[in-house]
């Protein structure tokens, strides 16, 4: 499967026809708003200017240097940022699906691990400083073993776990199972 193109510059040409300027008059307008935050670059490019967030991000982004959006090409650099306890427990819960589901394959997207069958992402891993989040992507999947996840910190399309986490082989198993079967 033929990924997007991650450069912020691929948005250029719609920024173009969807809001009637030339990039060069958009560099204008956000070398005006240069000492703003970055919340407050994005604000005034959506109200003043009707940006999307996609657009107004690429846009911002670029404008503070960031010419792509890609980060990672692996999963194993991807492991390399991140503080190793949570890099164990990753990997631990992305084996356990692994090893029962060889025919998953562990690619990078949205600059995370993510279990991927065909085209259809079936599992992905996400780190934050605190906790490790774990998607099944599905929220019907999600809403049917809630209950048998009392202990974590469960939302609508994520669940939390600590950074040493003792991965659950069962739990974990069964939600891919379920997320595989829809």
């Amino acid at each position: 499967m033929a990924s997007k193109d991650p450069s912020r510059e691929a948005h250029f040409p719609s920024i173009e026809k969807k809001y009637g300027e030339p990039m060069k008059y958009w560099f204008a307008v956000m070398a005006k708003v240069t000492d703003k935050k970055y919340p407050e670059q994005i604000a005034h490019l959506r109200e003043n200017y009707g940006f999307s967030q996609a657009h107004a991000n690429a846009l911002v982004m670029y404008s503070r240097g960031s010419t792509t959006a890609k980060r990672f090409d692996t999963p194993a650099q991807y492991f390399k940022t991140i503080d190793p306890k949570q890099a164990k427990t990753a990997r631990s819960i992305l084996k356990t699906i692994t090893t029962k589901y060889p025919e998953l394959e562990l690619v990078i997207a949205w600059n995370q691990p993510m279990l991927r069958l065909d085209t259809k992402y079936i599992f992905g891993i996400t780190v934050a400083k605190n906790h490790i989040l774990m998607s099944p992507w599905s929220t019907d999947v999600l809403a049917k073993f809630a209950p048998k996840m009392k202990d974590l910190d469960v939302k609508k399309k994520t669940i939390g776990v600590p950074n040493d986490w003792e991965v659950d082989t069962k739990l974990i198993l069964a939600m891919v199972k379920a997320r595989l079967a829809e």
